[in-house]
């Protein structure tokens, strides 16, 4: 039987962070097989380990496979050579074979010269431009006739995130995704990681922003006056909603409700499924949400929070909205656009209750950047936890219990 062989080579803290057992176990599990051809283990914690990994498998096809799989996870192959690139073909239209990146930190060599490429993000294209020595990643429908645009997988190289030193939740290795597990300690390092970022914040210093994405059951649930009061005290600074969360929060100042249910009264009030539809309105009526609240019609919540504060809002919408509000972005790719020009300097993401704007910032954020998922639903956590890095943490809880003892733990009085 024909072999067909690549030498790739893995190194960095490839023992305590598991790569070389994970690299070898894909190998296997896709039908290949390897020889160890070089292991050399670091003798501390701060020294690399690098291993010379000759990887088999009968077909080129199957090959080629494995050896995509294993790229994410730091496998480099080899034989050094810049990478390929082709012209994109027409505006928003990448090359047949494009390279799709991870969110992982990533180069390409060009010219014998490794580049780092900017703007990490999974689901992309890299466009490389010779003369400047630059490398960045571009969307799909970004990208112009004759962008040179990598192809294949030769000349790219991906640097797999080292365990962080911290002794902290987003040090663990294993899932934190579990309804039986308990929350508190993880709340607690979530809530000293961010008492370090307002700190950063404080000194002017770079990637000290806390970015919160989230969805209308925060008020729905009761979790409303606990955010409002993060946003207040300086602990969030990027804020990624859809058009309900700013209505029902506003709904709640206006009339006291949330999707009709009174937040006081514990029940249905008559006429309350209107509600939303007047904040909506009138809203509209003022010309947005800012005036609305310098005019002081709205005087309390989350937006009054944002806008006192001057926290950076993005609102996406969707079909199924109402109105919808001034400032909720109507187009999908240019939400997406706005979503992606707030993410550089967040140095924590925050994706609670939401499953559409989870899983969109998600696929947004370099895996550089801790990331807790917080929803009821098990399943949205666990998308997010599986996207790869040791720093994604999932809670299964509610908005209002996690917020309320997030709070808690950054000083809240009870």
């Amino acid at each position: 039987m024909t072999h067909y062989q690549e030498t790739v080579v893995l190194s960095g803290h490839i023992i305590d962070s598991l790569l070389l057992a994970k690299v070898l176990d894909i190998i296997l599990m896709m039908g290949g097989t390897f020889d160890l051809a070089e292991v050399t283990i670091g003798k501390t914690r701060e020294e690399p380990s690098r291993a010379r990994i000759v990887v088999q498998a009968g077909s080129s096809a199957l090959l080629d496979d494995i050896l995509k799989a294993i790229q994410p996870h730091g496998a480099a192959i080899e034989r050094e050579s810049d990478c390929r690139t082709e012209a994109a073909p027409a505006d928003g239209v990448l090359p047949e074979h494009f390279y799709a990146t991870t969110h992982l930190p990533t180069e390409v060599r060009v010219n014998g010269r490794w580049l780092e490429v900017h703007g990490m993000e999974m689901d992309l294209a890299i466009v490389v431009d010779p003369l400047a020595w630059s490398a960045r990643t571009v969307p799909m429908g970004d990208v112009r006739s004759g962008d040179r645009v990598v192809v294949g997988r030769e000349g790219v190289r991906v640097t797999p995130l080292r365990r962080p030193a911290e002794r902290d939740v987003f040090g663990f290795m294993e899932s934190q995704v579990s309804a039986e597990r308990p929350h508190a300690h993880v709340i607690a390092d979530i809530a000293a990681r961010m008492r370090q970022l307002r700190d950063r914040m404080g000194r002017g210093e770079a990637g000290g922003k806390v970015l919160l994405a989230g969805g209308p059951a925060i008020i729905h649930s009761g979790g409303r006056d606990a955010l409002t009061w993060l946003i207040d005290e300086g602990f969030i600074h990027v804020l990624f909603c859809g058009n309900a969360l700013a209505a029902h929060d506003m709904e709640a100042d206006l009339y006291g409700t949330s999707l009709g249910y009174g937040l006081t009264a514990g029940r249905v009030v008559p006429h309350g499924h209107e509600h939303h539809l007047r904040t909506i309105n009138r809203i509209r009526a003022i010309g947005s949400i800012d005036a609305a609240v310098r005019s002081g019609v709205v005087k309390d919540g989350i937006m009054a929070a944002c806008v006192r504060r001057h926290v950076h809002v993005v609102m996406a919408g969707t079909i199924r909205d109402d109105g919808p509000l001034p400032g909720v972005i109507t187009d999908a790719v240019r939400a997406q656009a706005a979503m992606r020009a707030a993410i550089p300097d967040v140095g924590l993401a925050l994706l609670v209750a939401s499953t559409l704007h989870s899983v969109a910032t998600g696929n947004l954020l370099p895996a550089t950047v801790p990331s807790v998922c917080v929803d009821v639903n098990p399943s949205v956590p666990t998308k997010l936890a599986d996207r790869g890095s040791f720093q994604a943490v999932g809670l299964v809880m509610d908005a209002a219990s996690f917020l309320g003892e997030l709070a808690r733990n950054l000083g809240r009085p009870a």
